[in-house]
């Protein structure tokens, strides 16, 4: 694994250490123990679909869902069925359009999704301890500064693929 703190351009050194540490934090092992000392049996792609469901209000419909994760409606729409048969989520009507359906998380989704979060939580105040709350801050602003931008991105790819977003 390379050193994310070799490079004297804190650019590079920036890209390399969001290497490392997206490698790191996206291992399956890393997910199944934080997902175990939390007590829970959830699938990373279920944690991400149970947040962005939360910061949607609790509910959404699966094309605003599938924009939010970045990834295409049917697979969204796979992944609420068996979401949905470990009463994680549920289809429910959507007020504007009788035609359309919404998924919501459940009462057990949101305790699943707020187990591994205070799991992950709890983690997170023990690695960064030895830090100041204004150091962290400024870590925020530079990261919600790159998603924006990876979404940004992500949305003109679409565009330009045609597909809208």
């Amino acid at each position: 694994m390379p050193d994310p703190g070799r490079d004297q351009d804190p650019t590079v050194a920036l890209q390399r250490v969001l290497s490392t540490l997206s490698y790191l934090l996206t291992r399956s092992r890393a997910h199944e123990r934080q997902a175990a000392q939390a007590g829970v049996t959830a699938a990373r792609s279920d944690f991400w679909l149970l947040m962005a469901l939360d910061d949607s209000g609790g509910s959404s419909r699966v094309g605003d869902l599938a924009a939010l994760l970045m990834v295409e409606p049917p697979h969204v729409t796979r992944q609420i069925s068996q979401l949905e048969s470990q009463d994680l989520v549920e289809r429910t009507p959507d007020s504007l359009d009788r035609r359309a359906r919404k998924v919501a998380i459940t009462p057990h989704g949101k305790a699943v999704l707020n187990s591994l979060q205070q799991t992950s939580l709890a983690n997170l105040h023990e690695a960064l301890a030895d830090f100041a709350d204004t150091d962290i801050a400024t870590t925020v602003a530079v990261l919600n500064h790159l998603v924006a931008y990876a979404r940004q991105m992500h949305t003109q790819e679409e565009r330009g693929r045609g597909r809208g977003v």
